[in-house]
């Protein structure tokens, strides 16, 4: 019986251990650790030296309902909530093309997509602030075509923040929209049209609802870091957009006020996870999430 148990092991457990056993560790100590500490972070207090102290306290909590701190709150909503109607907008459409498209030029719009992603977003976004400066490529057009006698202010406000939101974000609303689009059976919208439909009820009525996971799940892709991709509203925003991102790093940074940035950011987990269960329970693929 003993050598039997053993052989078991031998031939299911132990190759399972071996196989799951590295990521399990290394989600551990590189997920699970962290998330702890700054769950354990988020209830310490400060001394008067701004050291942390581990006395338990929820004034860190009761301190995310100052004013100042709820307009803050709305600017993010606001930015992330135009953020992701844009990537929507014009996203479905590039998505439809792509995955409608039956020539050779398929896989090279795909790459379009891709390609971004091999640059650091933070490298590109510097490309824009060098692009939309007053002595930037657009500014020079423009007054080389006499359309303006000085130089445009295009950083530094709300307008750029949601720019730069779009631009990064935009690859993570298209590759969700892609795959649902990708699987949508072509025979149903056949049927719509010899049901009498027009190619308006037939968008509006078969292919969104058909489609609408896809939506959701870039939707959720796109809102989620816009709350928090502070280096943009940095970059471009000049700090006149804040998002929740920037409250969190200010801080950890200059206002070397860990426990508070922690509860900020166990907030911020909270809406993640609070909006992934959400898809969840509307039906959707956890796969397009990418988790």
């Amino acid at each position: 019986m003993a050598k039997l148990s053993r052989h078991t092991f031998r031939s299911n457990t132990l190759p399972a251990i071996t196989t799951v056993g590295p990521v399990t560790l290394w989600l551990a100590f590189f997920v699970a650790v962290p998330l702890i500490y700054v769950f354990i972070m988020s209830f310490c207090s400060l001394d008067e030296g701004y050291n942390v102290v581990f006395k338990f306290t929820l004034a860190n909590y009761q301190r995310l309902l100052d004013p100042n701190y709820i307009q803050i709150y709305g600017t993010s909503i606001f930015v992330a909530f135009i953020t992701t109607v844009l990537c929507i907008v014009v996203g479905y459409p590039f998505s439809f093309l792509i995955a409608r498209t039956t020539s050779k030029h398929k896989a090279l719009l795909y790459m379009l997509v891709i390609i971004p992603f091999w640059t650091n977003s933070l490298i590109r976004i510097y490309g824009w602030r060098t692009l939309l400066g007053t002595n930037g490529w657009i500014n020079n057009l423009l007054i080389m075509m006499n359309l303006t006698d000085t130089p445009i202010e295009f950083l530094y406000n709300r307008g750029a923040t949601i720019l730069g939101m779009f631009y990064c974000l935009f690859p993570y609303m298209v590759l969700p929209l892609y795959s649902a689009i990708e699987k949508l059976d072509k025979s149903l919208i056949e049927a719509s049209a010899d049901l009498g439909a027009k190619s308006r009820s037939t968008f509006t009525r078969v292919i969104i609802p058909l489609t609408m996971s896809g939506i959701f799940s870039g939707s959720i892709m796109v809102f989620i870091p816009s709350l928090g991709y502070f280096f943009v509203s940095d970059i471009l925003g000049g700090g006149n957009s804040d998002v929740i991102g920037n409250l969190i790093e200010r801080q950890f940074q200059s206002g070397n006020n860990w426990p508070l940035g922690a509860a900020l950011s166990i907030i911020l987990i909270l809406i993640t996870l609070l909006l992934v269960k959400l898809y969840q329970k509307l039906g959707g693929d956890m796969d397009n999430l990418g988790v």
